[in-house]
């Protein structure tokens, strides 16, 4: 029997190895991965739908439904009825909420950091836009950002 190597699983792998360092991180906040994503992106969009963050997220309502439990119970985020719309809720940060963006960017960072002292500088810049591309290409955006980010706007957005 012949071995198959595929390629996609090296990045697979490469990422749940690093997403278990995020883990680590975020555990001493007490918040999970996607949570920390979550609250990053309802900064960005807030107030928001419930349904609209489940389309940003490309997740059921229903799964957005218990994240969104834990976040309100762990006094991240509150849920409101839409006074536009009684079937819908609006959700949005709380202070805590609020206060909690600055550690994630700084675990964010350390994993960014973790990165580049294992690749180097300039393969860990490489990685970051290849990834990117492929993401875009796929079809896939961060949630709460309304433009793709495209090299031109990226450097804007640094200035």
């Amino acid at each position: 029997m012949t071995t198959a190597t595929f390629d996609f699983h090296l990045l697979l792998h490469s990422a749940s190895l690093v997403e278990d360092e995020l883990r680590k991180r975020l555990a001493r906040m007490n918040i999970r991965p996607r949570q920390a994503r979550m609250i990053d992106a309802l900064a960005h969009m807030e107030p928001a739908s419930q349904v609209a963050l489940a389309r940003a997220f490309g997740i059921t309502p229903s799964s957005m439904s218990t994240m969104t439990a834990r976040l309100i119970n762990g006094g991240y985020i509150t849920r409101e009825v839409d006074p536009n719309e009684t079937r819908s809720n609006i959700l949005r940060l709380t202070d805590r909420g609020r206060d909690l963006l600055a550690d994630i960017h700084a675990a964010w960072g350390d994993i960014d950091a973790m990165i580049v002292a294992r690749l180097g500088a300039g393969r860990a810049a490489s990685l970051s836009a290849v990834t990117r591309d492929l993401r875009d290409s796929l079809g896939g955006r961060a949630p709460g950002r309304n433009a793709r980010t495209t090299p031109s706007n990226r450097l804007e957005a640094r200035t």
